[in-house]
């Protein structure tokens, strides 16, 4: 396998546009890397299994990891409040302002509006003028009551980092993890990565994109480039215990379920403190994902065999290709079945979605579906801020798996998308698409 890996690696993205790609996995203790493609499309360069990719909220479990340490130590809990390490914290609903807690920031259970993407300065103090800036955000849902994406939520977390260990985000990151894993090719700002060999994002039918990253406030949330076989190190120390060279003495505690993920189709079935976790074939899975302008990364690791996969790519059909290459290796490595993803009922096949018409709508997107011919179809615009980021709002035909589980393919993906419409406990209907909750509004 590891030797027609790197054949196989080149003809899948090449089947899927990715300009560039990297792999490494580890299976029965070593360690193998690949890489197919080039790593800018304007230049050439060659990708290489050394090369810096941005791992985008992977960097989130890195967040949580910082997080978990500091609760190793006694210098909170999951359930200290935001309020008890940060005084002066703020957002706009009073009670959720004095009651969210570090486990609701960590298993994106706090419902604060998540896609704040707001540059505060290249300077020292970008995070904590970032939180600042919260103190104006909604709430997408009521505390607790579901799963919501939030961006957000992990700055917030890694300004609780900053207070706590009076460190800049990057220089605990790098004191904590980076540091005494040994990892060489894992760095947060471009001026480090620029000493490296760094991949470029690529969008709009593979250009590259028209910038390398995201602002800096974004760093706990989502701004570590590193090599792949930098991020399976990582993982691998959470397959450990302190006394065996890992991070925490209980990393399993970050296993633990926080909460099922109201649409369990798009990246596994429920929330843990910062990894998602999902079953295959009676496996515990651990994973996350990340992405960022044009650029993707995917981590899985299997506790039971020891099996950890990262896969990077800069654009494409990039989540399609890193669900192809986990498909392909684990059924080859472990011998087990990557979920696979809803499959529309036949055309044929009656179900009334009538009940699931209206408009949803968040802070940053708003959802429509309507009936068009008797059929349902989905128009998502991005508003606000991140109407910048989006040339056209995307419409997509609906295709039913069941009464309140549809899929679409979006943006041309050869993938099914997977859409859940739901309630909450107080009946507020919602949909579930993107790892996000949105309200009906209308």
């Amino acid at each position: 396998m590891a030797g027609a890996m790197g054949q196989r690696l080149a003809e899948l993205i090449a089947r899927y546009e990715v300009p560039g790609a990297a792999l490494a996995y580890l299976h029965e203790g070593e360690l193998h890397e690949f890489a197919a493609g080039t790593l800018n499309t304007a230049t050439g360069v060659e990708a290489t299994a050394d090369a810096l990719y941005q791992i985008g909220s992977v960097t989130k479990v890195w967040t949580a990891t910082l997080l978990m340490r500091l609760v190793e130590r006694g210098r909170l809990t999951l359930d200290t409040t935001v309020a008890e390490v940060l005084p002066e914290f703020r957002v706009a609903d009073a009670e959720v302002t004095k009651s969210v807690t570090i486990r609701h920031l960590l298993s994106h259970t706090s419902g604060i509006d998540g896609d704040l993407f707001l540059d505060t300065g290249r300077g020292d103090d970008c995070v904590e003028r970032y939180v600042e800036a919260c103190a104006d955000l909604s709430q997408n849902h009521p505390l607790g009551a579901t799963q919501s994406y939030c961006n957000s939520g992990f700055v917030i977390a890694g300004r609780i980092v900053e207070r706590l260990t009076g460190e800049r985000w990057d220089d605990a990151l790098r004191k904590e993890i980076v540091e005494p894993l040994g990892l060489t090719h894992t760095w947060t700002l471009p001026e480090d990565v620029l000493r490296f060999r760094a991949a470029m994002g690529h969008v709009d039918g593979g250009a590259p994109a028209p910038m390398w990253g995201l602002m800096r406030s974004a760093g706990p949330a989502g701004l570590i480039c590193a090599r792949p076989a930098d991020v399976v190190a990582f993982a691998r120390a959470h397959l450990r215990t302190t006394g065996e060279g890992g991070l925490l003495d209980e990393p399993q505690a970050m296993w633990e379920p926080q909460i099922d993920i109201p649409n369990p189709h798009t990246l596994g079935k429920q929330w843990g403190i910062g990894w998602i976790l999902d079953e295959w074939d009676g496996q515990r899975v651990i994973s996350h994902g990340g992405n960022t302008i044009g650029q993707h990364a995917m981590l899985w690791a299997v506790p039971g065999t020891g099996t950890i996969v990262c896969v990077t790519a800069n654009g494409g059909h990039s989540g399609a290709f890193t669900r192809a290459v986990a498909t392909e290796l684990f059924a080859e490595l472990d011998g087990l079945t990557v979920p696979p993803q809803p499959e529309p009922l036949d055309q044929a096949a009656e179900v009334d979605a009538s009940r699931h018409t209206g408009v949803y709508e968040r802070v940053g997107a708003r959802i429509t579906v309507s009936q068009r011919d008797g059929r349902p179809w989905l128009r998502y615009e991005a508003t606000g801020a991140l109407a910048a980021l989006q040339q056209e709002p995307e419409e997509c035909e609906l295709r039913p798996v069941d009464d309140v589980t549809f899929v679409c393919r979006m943006n041309g993906s050869p993938d099914w998308a997977s859409v859940v419409f739901y309630e909450l406990p107080d009946g507020s209907p919602y949909v579930h698409m993107g790892a996000r909750a949105t309200p009906r509004t209308g």
